[in-house]
């Protein structure tokens, strides 16, 4: 068991929401980066950006109850049950009560406490 992970194109900040709309500002003011307001329905985050990043996205996510800013970041995988396994046998356990998440992925953490959503690769 061996499987290959890949960055996604995905990356998730989430911010407090008394810093929410001056980070939005910044993204889209003074970085002049493309900035869009998208609708979600999450019991965790009251309001999403989407940012194109170059080849990636950020999602600018306004969560009420933090303190503090934490990136969170896509990995992917060609089958999500054998990489959870294998995870599990090196002691990462999942963590999906971070956050609501559809079925096949997970929430993992590193030692630091990066938090990573694990999620079937797309075929190329």
């Amino acid at each position: 068991m061996n499987p290959k992970f890949e960055a996604g194109i995905n990356i998730a900040i989430k911010i407090p929401k008394s810093k929410y709309e001056r980070t939005v500002a910044f993204y889209r003011d003074i970085l002049k980066l493309e900035v869009e307001e998208k609708a979600i329905e999450n019991p965790t985050v009251s309001r999403t950006h989407q940012v194109k990043f170059g080849h990636n996205i950020i999602w600018l996510d306004c969560v009420d109850n933090y303190t503090h800013s934490e990136t969170w970041l896509q990995l992917t995988v060609p089958n999500v049950e054998e990489a959870t396994n294998y995870l599990l046998s090196k002691g990462i356990d999942p963590c999906d009560e971070f956050e609501e998440l559809p079925e096949n992925m997970h929430w993992i953490t590193d030692p630091a406490g990066t938090v990573f959503n694990l999620q079937q690769r797309n075929a190329k």
